[in-house]
C-alpha cells in the first residue's frame, strides 16, 4: 500500500460549489498487475469535486486547510470507491437469471432468447429498462458496455433510461440473420440503417456511447459483420462487441460457418472489427494466434466469471491472457451470470484462478479493485474520464458501508488495514452493503438507511 499524494488541479482559480468527501478510499491508477504499489490508499482521505470532477485528493485534513469554503461531506465508517464497470453484461436478461444446469447453446434457446423476444414490446421493454439501470446503480456500477436488444426501440428507450438515471452505457443494437429465432433476425441492410439512426441519436450525449453490437459469429453472417464494419469506419468513437470462445459447442459452429476462418477472432479480424476499442467477451478457449493478434490490435477480453461457472462453459485462462499481453476486464454476463454485484464477480474470479494451481494467477485485493474498475475503463478507452480517484477524473465512485450487525459490518470494525477492508469487502459484499453511489458526482443511488445513526 502507499499513501497518494495531495494534488492541485492545474489553475488557481477558484472552484464554484466544492464539495469535500472525507473518506478512507483506495484506488489503482495503475495496474497491479505491472506496478507491485499500484493500489494507492488513503485512511482519512479527501476528494475535493466541483462540476462533477475531481479537483484535489489527498489526506483530509491538508485539503481541509486549503478549501476552508468546501462543504464537507463525512463517509467515514465506509469505504470510498471508484465506480464498477461492468464490460460486459446484458439488457434483456436481468428477469432469467438463474437459469441453471444447461450449457451455453441450450440455456440461450430455453432461458435467453425467448425472453429477448419479448422486448418487440415497448411498455415491457420499458420496464426491463428501469429495472436493469437501477440493478446495476444499486450494485455501484456506474458504467457498463451492454448488450443491448435486437428491437431498435428497445435500444433507443435503454439508452432514455440510462441518461436518466445517470448510469454511462456503452451500447447498442444487438445484430443477427440466422440460427436465433426469427423475430430475433435482420437484414444487413436493416442493421445498418437502424444502429445509424440510433448512433446519430445517442453516440456522445451525455453519458451515452454506442457500441456496434453483433451478438456472436454463429448467427451474423459475413455480411452482418461487414454491416457492423461499415459502421465502424463511417462514425468516429464507436466501440465494438461480442462474443468469443465461450463453449466448445459453439467454437464448432462457428468452425463450419466461416471455413475459410483461420480461428473464431478470424471472422472478426477478416472484416476489420478488431481494433483497440473491441471488447470480446469469455474468451475462455483461445488458440494462441487469437491471444497474439488481441494483443497486436489492443482488443480487451470481458472475463465472466459466474457466468463461466454457471453455464459449465470452462476456466479463464488469465495467465495466458496476460503472457500475450492482452487486457482484461470483468463483466456479469446476466443473465449467464448470477447477478450485477461485480464485487461477487471479483470474488469468483479469485476462486476460479485459486482452482487453477500452477496455470492460474494469485489474485490480491489490489487486483480484484483494478479488474472491477479501471481495467475496464482502459478496455472502453475511457482511462481519461473514469476508473480512479486521479484529478480530472469524473466523480464516478461507490461508498461500501455494511448495515449495523452484519458480518461485514463486524469485520470493518476490527479490521487492521484498510487492505483487510478491501479483501473482506470482496469476500463478502453484497448490494445490501452499497449505502451511496454518485455518477458524475450527481447521486445516482442512495440506500433507504440512515448513515448518521450507523455512524453518530
Amino acid at each position: 500500500m502507499t499513501q497518494t499524494q495531495t494534488t492541485q488541479p492545474q489553475t488557481n482559480q477558484p472552484h464554484t460549489n466544492q464539495n469535500l468527501y472525507r473518506a478512507t478510499f483506495m484506488h489503482t491508477p495503475a495496474s497491479p498487475f505491472e506496478t507491485p504499489d499500484a493500489l494507492q490508499v488513503q485512511e482519512d482521505g479527501g476528494l475535493l469535486v466541483a462540476g462533477g470532477v475531481i479537483q484535489a485528493s489527498g489526506p483530509f485534513g491538508e485539503l481541509r486547510a486549503g478549501h476552508p469554503g468546501a462543504e464537507v461531506s463525512d463517509l467515514r465508517g465506509g469505504l470510498l470507491l471508484p465506480g464498477f464497470i461492468d464490460t460486459h453484461v446484458h439488457y434483456p436478461q436481468g428477469r432469467v437469471i438463474g437459469g441453471l444446469g444447461m450449457p451455453l447453446l441450450e440455456w440461450l434457446d430455453r432461458n435467453a432468447l425467448p425472453e429477448e423476444a419479448r422486448l418487440a414490446d415497448p411498455d415491457y421493454a420499458r420496464a426491463v429498462a428501469q429495472e436493469f439501470t437501477r440493478s446495476l446503480l444499486q450494485n455501484g456500477t456506474t458504467t457498463a458496455l451492454v448488450f443491448g436488444s435486437h428491437f431498435a426501440g428497445a435500444v433507443d428507450t435503454l439508452f432514455a433510461e440510462a441518461e436518466r438515471s445517470g448510469l454511462r452505457a456503452v451500447a447498442g443494437l444487438v445484430v443477427s440473420d440466422r440460427l436465433l429465432r426469427p423475430e430475433l433476425h435482420t437484414t444487413p441492410q436493416r442493421a445498418y440503417e437502424e444502429s445509424r439512426a440510433l448512433i446519430e441519436r445517442w453516440h456522445g450525449v451525455g453519458r451515452q456511447l454506442y457500441a456496434v453490437t453483433p451478438r456472436f459469429s454463429l448467427s451474423a453472417s459475413e455480411g452482418m459483420l461487414e454491416a457492423c464494419a461499415a459502421l465502424m469506419r463511417e462514425f468516429q468513437g464507436l466501440r465494438f462487441t461480442s462474443h468469443i470462445n465461450e463453449n466448445l459447442a459453439e467454437i464448432g459452429v462457428v468452425q463450419g460457418l466461416f471455413p475459410q476462418a483461420r480461428d473464431y477472432l478470424d471472422t472478426y479480424e477478416r472484416a476489420g472489427l478488431v481494433t483497440r476499442r473491441s471488447v470480446l467477451a469469455h474468451n475462455i478457449h483461445p488458440n494462441d494466434r487469437e491471444l497474439g493478434a488481441m494483443a497486436a490490435h489492443g482488443c480487451s477480453a470481458a472475463h465472466c466469471p459466474c457466468s463461466n461457472s454457471a453455464l459449465g462453459s470452462g476456466f479463464f485462462p488469465l495467465k495466458r491472457h496476460l503472457q500475450a499481453g492482452v487486457h482484461v476486464s470483468l463483466g456479469t454476463d446476466v443473465g449467464g451470470g448470477t447477478g450485477f454485484s461485480m464485487l461477487k464477480e471479483g470474488l469468483q474470479a479469485y476462486f476460479m484462478q485459486q482452482l487453477q494451481g500452477e496455470r492460474g494467477v494469485p489474485l490480491t485485493p489490489a487486483h480484484l479493485l483494478y479488474l472491477a474498475t479501471r481495467a475496464g475503463a482502459q478496455a472502453l478507452d475511457l482511462a481519461h474520464l473514469t476508473g480512479d480517484f486521479s484529478v480530472g477524473r469524473v466523480f464516478d465512485a461507490v461508498l461500501i458501508d455494511p448495515a449495523p450487525q452484519t458480518a461485514l459490518r463486524a469485520v470493518y470494525a476490527a479490521a487492521e488495514s484498510p487492505l483487510r477492508l478491501l479483501a473482506a469487502t470482496f469476500a463478502s459484499g453484497t448490494p445490501g452493503d452499497v449505502a451511496r453511489v454518485w455518477a458524475g458526482g450527481d447521486n445516482a443511488y442512495q440506500a433507504r438507511r440512515d448513515l448518521a445513526a450507523i455512524h453518530p
